[in-house]
């Protein structure tokens, strides 16, 4: 059963990136956010604002949840006004957090037993990639989900990797994504600040890394913030303190040793503890001692 009319929960950074996308390829796109206005303000781009979770499935046999982790993806479900009580026997709930996989694999078992097909969706790519339809989705569902709601994956995303016949395999190969975006960007703020306590000057060091062999994604993407003294949140510093944690934590179950994301942790648990746990995750380079980092600089 393919769909037209899709809803979107979450419209922040990666969400209201997926809701435009979804829109642009011809889906008639509810949405809804906890924050007030926010639906509006889409609503007034041609979209359908929903009052919660409930009202987007009452209208959408598809909903996918962009939300930040599984804590709430269950509220979006399970309490007040949401979804899961009003969401038909055959619809679709794709799910986009980075979660524990043994959570999803549970959760897709609980929706199952009510009639619903669910994939296991996690995300990757950053606002602008999700804005551009460009983004990554690594999934893994049922064939009958897969059958259901795989038109409005393909509508959302540049790359869509299926991964699995049933949930579990897409939350692992994100975790494996967040190990390495996660120590990249541990990695990136160290070099920066060991030049900057040599005096190298940034803008330099930006420069002659990313044309050479030491560049990284994580390195051009997030020494650029640095670069330009602004740590207003993309991907906050508690973003990975949480999703490494997971990384951890799925490590952990079989006694493997994961040593430079153990180190990484530690640097954004450091951050997020000196007060930085809202700022962009390049703000784990403020844990270095002896360095001056490049002042804000101000719109023209």
């Amino acid at each position: 059963m393919t769909t037209r009319n899709v809803g979107v929960i979450g419209l922040g950074a990666m969400g209201v990136g997926i809701a435009r996308t979804l829109r642009r390829n011809g889906f008639n796109v509810h949405v809804c956010d906890v924050r007030p206005g926010v639906a509006d303000a889409f609503a007034r781009e041609g979209g359908v604002a929903g009052a919660n979770p409930a009202a987007l499935a009452a209208a959408c046999d598809t909903l996918v949840s962009v939300v930040v982790n599984a804590a709430q993806t269950e509220a979006v479900l399970f309490g007040e006004g949401g979804a899961a009580a009003a969401m038909r026997p055959g619809s679709t709930f794709i799910m986009c957090s980075t979660v524990d996989p043994n959570w999803s694999i549970a959760l897709e078992a609980k929706l199952e037993a009510a009639g619903i097909h669910y994939i296991d969706a996690p995300i990757s790519g950053g606002a602008a990639k999700a804005a551009a339809g460009q983004m990554t989705m690594m999934t893994s569902a049922k064939p009958a989900a897969y059958a259901a709601a795989g038109a409005v994956l393909d509508g959302m995303a540049g790359k869509v990797y299926r991964l699995g016949d049933k949930a579990g395999a897409g939350s692992k190969v994100k975790i494996i994504n967040q190990l390495l975006a996660g120590v990249h960007i541990a990695a990136a703020a160290e070099a920066m600040a060991l030049g900057l306590r040599e005096g190298v000057d940034a803008a330099a060091i930006y420069e002659v890394i990313t044309h050479s062999a030491g560049n990284s994604w994580m390195f051009e993407n997030r020494m650029a913030h640095v670069l330009a003294g602004d740590f207003t949140p993309l991907s906050a510093v508690d973003i990975f303190v949480k999703d490494l944690g997971l990384v951890l934590d799925t490590a952990r179950a079989s006694k493997f040793p994961l040593p430079l994301a153990a180190t990484a942790h530690q640097m954004f648990m450091q951050a997020s503890t000196a007060g930085f746990a809202n700022e962009d995750d390049s703000a784990v380079i403020k844990i270095f001692p002896g360095i001056t980092l490049p002042a804000k600089k101000e719109a023209p």
